[in-house]
């Protein structure tokens, strides 16, 4: 289904029974991601809504017949997203659990003729023996994010419902017997469906890393919304509409293919050379030039067009001129692939006989003052004609009034004009309004006139001589206009679209080049560097900045980051294979303290690799060598909402279990932080450290199949002896450099400790103290990535630096300690006396002193009993100070 440049897509494979969906996503003029889908799908029946247009249903005919499938168009109702929403809840998979309650089957009271006796028994027996239906919708609904990110996609959710409904169908065809409907159909799972020449990214991912950001215009006055900070907005230098919307889409599907990213590259690089630097920029000042041609001549075909479109079409037949010229000025532009290609597709003499056919037939100064298109004088020698009849319309009008005036009584009126009203009769005499007329009297009218309409001033009669204008003279205006003015526009129009597809091909070509040409303009700008391209699964990156924290920020510090996929358990011979040092992983676990960069870390490393190179940009870093990755999974930022029903927690678990099922080994996947929605690690149940060791350790279970993982948490107990031991996972451990100076400014030494097998700390793997900063000593963030791990994430300090009151602050540290210690206890004695207090401090001397006793020693003094002891032990004096009475013993 395609809507408004928006496509998605869905498919059954009846051999897996799996239903494979395509999210929501930017579709460009000519189909290419329908073609695409199409191709790799290889359907038999392609099922279209009744409401897409017309060249998009063309596609799928096109397809149908050249494949032998069947290609139907269903009503529009059928992709509807409320419709599809509930075909997806009621799918089995998603609406019963696996392992269900044994407790939860009909109770049996002895009697297997039991009926109901009311409409609660009756809803309580349907519930036992189907399933509670609002518990299934719910289950399906919490599920249903662990496949796909449907929210975001109705149109994916439309095509959903439509294709459960086509399966019903066919069911019920082949076995008329089978009522069962959509609940019973053979669907085991939804799987997102990669087109294999394009990254899939979804719209987690790319809110997440900031790629889109809309705000709302600074003016009160507009409505509208505009780009914020985001990676598209520092990019989008492009000067033509049809520019920022490839870009757009660039984005949203960056490319898998080497040849074509190191095209763009080659084009960047091209522009950036010094000798090119001012053909670069005529380049730019001309395609302002390039209005977007296609809508221009679709609006001429449809008679909708303005003489601003007009104008459009003559400007860009004279910038495509310059443009050429321009592209000859390039030093080895020959050797780039898009400027060949707008050299081959800008016919220049074909273009500028276009522009000069407008030229010479449309009167601009007329066609702005009248607002429409006029021919120029001399053009036709009919419609030159009926134009100077139509000019000296007024002395024939005065005339004939003059005339009238003769005819009519003295007293009737004082003075009257003879009007042309195309639009409401011709040709009429014009009289002011008498007060008598205004009376219950009513007009007066004169015999051989007729009476037509009045106004508060004037009223307008017909005569016999306005009959004789309208059939000798007749309505000239509109003969003028609609009917010779516009065939000789027409005509005009016919000469321009023999040449309408070559003029659409250039504006595609010149889209291009505004791209790559904004890409150089920002990597000038902002000092980006190109990216090797191999096709080894890695990531090297060398001083690599975030391009958005960069433009906030006074000082930017630049970090490296290396990963291979493939390097998990029982993998290292593929480990081997590939080309890069032995000490790399699949996966980096970053800590640190607290807002000390982690975050920003993953975000650059991600949009370095992906949306920079990979859309054929020059990347932020000091240099870079990047392989192809197909997916980009994200558990970065929760966004929630009130018509969600998950969680918090449920959204970052359906987030990490969408990465867990569609990813490959050329897949990254960035985990900041998960598992802190749950019971946090200080206590006795560490569900969230224990689910981020989960995933961890299943992404390393899958050896060779082990994605490119960047991960940061702050469990700092899960790097303990048979969790994620340092000393025996193949992962990388990383952290973020602070800087601890006490209140007089001096240095401190954090105290760090080796976690490699050596007996030595080593420089290149250190463990960050885990001790917490003083009362007066303050906490630098450096901002700079290290290895090794950072076992306190000094929340107290951030607390402080960020405003909290010092005394919650020391009260905070306090607790916390408290809670390391396993002495709760204090925290009870806070509220107590002194003499509860002492009470307490007495009777936990007794307890230790009961327990230190040895009751069965024989060789005890047979005339001292067991009595006798115990009361010794238990009422002996308290403490050698104490001067408060001995306590009573009864035993």
């Amino acid at each position: 289904m395609c809507s408004r440049g928006r496509i998605a897509g869905a498919y059954y494979d009846p051999v897996k029974c799996i239903v494979y969906v395509l999210e929501d996503t930017q579709e460009g003029a000519h189909f290419d991601l329908t073609n695409m889908l199409l191709d790799q799908c290889n359907a038999d029946v392609v099922l279209t809504s009744s409401k897409v247009d017309d060249p998009f249903i063309s596609v799928l005919q096109k397809y149908a017949e050249a494949s032998g499938g069947v290609f139907q168009i269903r009503p529009h109702k059928e992709f509807s997203p409320h419709r599809g929403r509930d075909r997806l809840l009621s799918l089995r998979f998603l609406s019963e659990l696996r392992n269900e309650d044994p407790g939860q089957s009909l109770p049996s009271d002895g009697s297997s003729g039991f009926e109901p006796r009311n409409a609660y028994e009756f809803m309580q027996k349907r519930k036992y023996a189907v399933g509670d239906p609002t518990m299934k919708r719910w289950n399906a609904a919490i599920r249903l994010a662990n496949y796909a990110e449907l929210e975001s996609s109705p149109l994916c959710v439309s095509c959903l419902g439509a294709l459960l409904d086509h399966l019903a169908r066919e069911r019920a065809a082949s076995d008329p017997d089978d009522d069962a409907g959509v609940e019973e159909l053979n669907v085991s799972g939804i799987e997102i469906l990669t087109i294999d020449k394009v990254m899939h990214i979804n719209a987690d991912a790319l809110f997440s890393l900031q790629v889109f950001e809309n705000e709302s215009h600074a003016s009160i006055h507009s409505d509208k919304m505009k780009e914020g900070l985001s990676l598209f907005g520092i990019l989008d230098n492009t000067r033509t509409s049809l520019g920022h919307s490839l870009l757009r889409t660039w984005l949203m599907r960056p490319s898998l293919s080497i040849p074509v990213i190191a095209a763009r590259h080659d084009a960047i690089e091209c522009f950036l050379h010094p000798e090119n630097l001012a053909p670069a920029g005529a380049l730019q000042t001309h395609l302002k030039g390039i209005r977007n041609i296609p809508k221009i001549l679709g609006l001429l075909q449809s008679g909708k067009a303005g003489i601003g479109d007009w104008q459009g079409l003559v400007k860009f037949t004279y910038h495509s001129a310059m443009l050429r010229d321009t592209l000859g000025e390039l030093h080895r532009g020959d050797q780039v692939e898009v400027v060949r290609n707008l050299v081959a597709s800008l016919d220049v003499a074909s273009f500028k006989e276009i522009g000069n056919a407008a030229n010479e037939t449309i009167d601009w100064e007329e066609s702005v003052s009248n607002n429409r298109v006029c021919v120029r004088p001399y053009i036709d020698e009919e419609l030159d004609r009926r134009k100077h009849v139509y000019a000296g319309l007024d002395a024939v009008l005065c005339k004939v009034a003059e005339q009238i005036c003769q005819k009519i009584p003295v007293d009737y009126t004082r003075s009257l004009n003879v009007v042309y009203f195309p639009q409401l009769g011709g040709f009429l005499i014009c009289v002011p309004m008498q007060e008598e007329w205004a009376s219950e009297e009513g007009v007066k009218v004169l015999d051989g006139w007729t009476f037509q309409f009045s106004s508060d001033a004037h009223v307008y009669f017909k005569s016999q001589e306005m009959h004789d204008m309208d059939t000798h003279i007749g309505d000239l205006h509109p003969s003028i206009v609609a009917d010779r003015e516009i065939e000789i526009v027409q005509e005009l129009l016919d000469r321009i679209l023999v040449f309408g597809e070559g003029m659409k091909h250039a504006c595609e070509v010149c889209a291009e080049l505004d791209c790559l040409l904004a890409f150089a303009e920002a990597s000038r700008a902002y000092d980006y560097c190109r990216p090797q391209m191999t096709v080894d699964p890695i990531i090297d990156i060398d001083q690599g900045r975030h391009p958005l924290q960069e433009q906030v920020v006074d000082i930017f510090v630049p970090n490296n980051a290396q990963l291979v996929a493939g390097v998990g358990f029982g993998a290292s011979a593929e480990r081997q294979a590939c080309d890069h040092p032995a000490t790399w992983s699949s996966i980096v676990l970053c800590t640190g303290a607290n807002a000390c960069g982690k975050s920003v870390y993953l975000k650059q490393v991600k949009i370095v690799v992906h949306l920079r190179h990979q859309i054929g940009c020059f990347v932020p870093a000091a240099s870079a060598t990047l392989g192809i990755v197909d997916k980009i999974f994200t558990r970065i930022q929760t966004r929630e909402s009130v018509s969600k029903v998950q969680s918090a927690f449920m959204i970052d678990l359906n987030q990490v279990s969408l990465a867990l099922r569609n990813c490959t080994a050329n897949s990254l996947i960035l985990l900041d932080e998960f598992g802190k929605g749950t019971i946090p690690a200080g206590s006795d149940h560490t569900d969230g450290a224990g689910l981020f060791c989960g995933v961890i350790k299943h992404l390393l279970n899958r050896g060779s199949q082990c994605p490119k993982v960047l991960a940061a948490t702050h469990f700092h107990e899960v790097f303990q002896k048979d969790m994620l031991d340092p000393k025996k996972f193949p992962i990388t451990f990383s952290h973020m450099q602070v800087l601890f100076t006490s209140s007089k400014g001096n240095i401190l030494n954090p105290g760090d400790i080796s976690i490699s097998g050596e007996s030595e700390p080593t420089n290149d793997e250190k463990l960050e103290s885990t001790s917490a900063v003083s009362l007066g000593e303050k906490i630098t963030y450096l901002y700079r990535v290290s290895p090794g791990l950072s076992c306190n994430s000094h929340a107290a300090q951030c607390a402080t630096m960020f405003g909290l009151p010092s005394r919650t602050v020391q009260r905070a540290q306090y607790v916390s300690k408290l809670l390391n210690d396993h002495e709760l206890g204090q925290l009870l004695e806070e509220k107590m006396t002194m003499e509860e207090q002492e009470s307490i401090r007495v009777a936990g001397i007794a307890a230790y002193r009961f327990l230190a006793m040895d009751l069965t020693n024989d060789q005890a003094s047979p005339e001292t009993d067991i009595k006798t002891r115990l009361a010794e032990a238990l009422c002996n004096d308290r403490d050698s100070t104490s001067s408060q009475p001995r306590p009573k013993t009864i035993l």
